[in-house]
This record gives structure tokens, sequence and C-alpha cells, in this order.
């Protein structure tokens, strides 16, 4: 252990690769990973997507019918078995209002191949969407853009259809960046605010509450006033209309005077 020219190791020295933060590179590497995974399956049922292909308020793509057969086994399933199945389980699918379809453009020639298969392109750029070109979708009609062709055409319109939007409505998909992913949930707060889901149409709790207010008012609108209520309303109605008791006596008090005297002078007469 000494006097023999050596030396004693230290435990860095043992180590062979220290731990060390990842580089830039990697993390690119990484994200660009999750990124072809989240493009090609379906956050909710782990399968391939393919189109009908919808998508929450945070920019996920899911199967639809993943989305539907989630919807209608929602309540036989154990709350470990859901949140085994998926990332989708923030208080983002309640029904299908919460989720909008989006419309992929399929590059030409890949209409016959599988819908596994197809490669998605930007109807303006023709660029194929996927991780290497972020994209964005439109709410109101759905149309799934490169987010490059709509900052350079920008109006206030769909450039596939022409359906008007309003900027906050343009939702990115599949976001990485912690700014994109704060404006989606101040999005969802704003729409919770004014009872609306992520398709701009009303929540199942606000429609239910104006259904049931206005099954009530129509179910009493041509009913008939309780008996008691009635009775009480025509009391105080002849109360109102009943003179005090010394205006009666005043106002009989004349005619009684008068009848007596006539007595009088007809017994003298």
């Amino acid at each position: 252990m000494g006097n023999d020219g050596g030396s004693i190791p230290t435990r860095r020295e043992l180590v062979k690769e220290a731990a060390r933060d990842l580089s830039t590179t990697q993390v690119k590497e990484i994200q660009t990973e999750q990124q072809e995974h989240y493009w090609s399956t379906c956050a909710l049922s782990h399968q391939p997507l393919s189109l009908p292909v919808v998508s929450d308020a945070l920019g996920t793509l899911y199967n639809k019918d993943a989305v539907i057969d989630y919807l209608l086994s929602a309540g036989q399933e154990d709350k470990q078995d859901l949140q085994a199945r998926g990332e989708a389980f923030k208080d983002r699918l309640r029904s299908l209002r919460d989720v909008v379809e989006v419309k992929f453009q399929v590059q030409d020639g890949d209409e016959k191949r599988s819908t596994t298969k197809q490669t998605w392109v930007c109807p303006v750029t023709g660029k194929a969407l996927g991780p290497s070109v972020k994209a964005a979708y439109v709410v109101s009609c759905g149309h799934a853009l490169s987010e490059s062709a709509i900052k350079e055409m920008g109006g206030e319109s769909c450039l596939q259809c022409n359906e008007p939007y309003m900027a906050d409505n343009i939702i990115p998909i599949l976001p990485t960046s912690q700014t994109e992913k704060d404006r989606l949930e101040q999005r969802i707060q704003k729409l919770k605010e004014q009872g609306l889901t992520h398709s701009l149409k009303k929540g199942l709790g606000v429609r239910q509450k104006e259904e049931e207010e206005y099954e009530y008012r129509r179910s009493n609108s041509g009913r008939r006033r309780p008996q008691s209520t009635a009775r009480e309303a025509g009391i105080q109605t002849r109360k109102q209309h009943q003179e005090p008791r010394h205006c009666r006596l005043n106002s009989q008090s004349p005619r009684r005077t008068g009848g007596a005297k006539q007595e009088t002078e007809a017994r003298r007469q």
C-alpha cells in the first residue's frame, strides 16, 4: 500500500465513466425518437396510427376508434387499468367533444397503401408531416398544415377550405417546446371558464343544465296555481279592497239617522 512506487486510486478513478449531463445532440436524438413514436403510434391503444385520427387539446394523436372504445369502457375498467393504457388520462377525454378529427392529406400514390403506411403531407408546401416538420391543425375544420405554411401565408382563414379561425385555435401537433404547451394549457382553462370543450362545442355539463332548465320552464309554464295559493291570493285581494271599519260606520250612519227621522214623523202623523 505504500513505499512501492504505486498510488492509492480514488473513487473517481475507479469509475470508468462519471455521470454527466446529456449533450444537446443527445437530447435532440431522444426527442426525435419520441416524436417518431408518437407520430406513428396511438397514445391510447399503442397501436399504429391509421385514419381517421383525432387530437386532443394538447395536440396528442389517437386513433378515433380507440377513443370511442375508451369512452364506452371508461366506466367498466379499473382506474389502474385505464392509466396503464396510455398518457391520455389528464382529464382530457370525457367525450368526443374533447377531440377534433385531424384531416391529413395523403401523399399522391399512397391512397391504395395501408393506412398505417401512408405518408401525410402539407397541402400547401407538399412536405411530409412528421418529426422533422412541425405541423398544426385548425380546430374549426381540422385541416393539418405545416407551421411554416401557416406563418408565411398568415390570414384568418384555413388555406385549404377558407374556414375562418382565431389564432388561439391553431393547435400544434405533438408540441415539444414548453412555451407551446403552456399556451395550450391556458387555452384549456379559458374554454372551461366559457363552458366550451376543445372542439368549441358546449360541454356536456353545461348542455345538461340548459336542457334541465328548459324542461323545468316548459313544464311550469301551463301549470295551474295551487288552491292554497289561490285562496291566499283571493283573501289578500279582498283585504286590499275592503274599507276600514270606521269608514264603513261613517258612511252608514247618515243613512241610519235619516231612516229613524222618517219613522218618527210617520208615527206622529
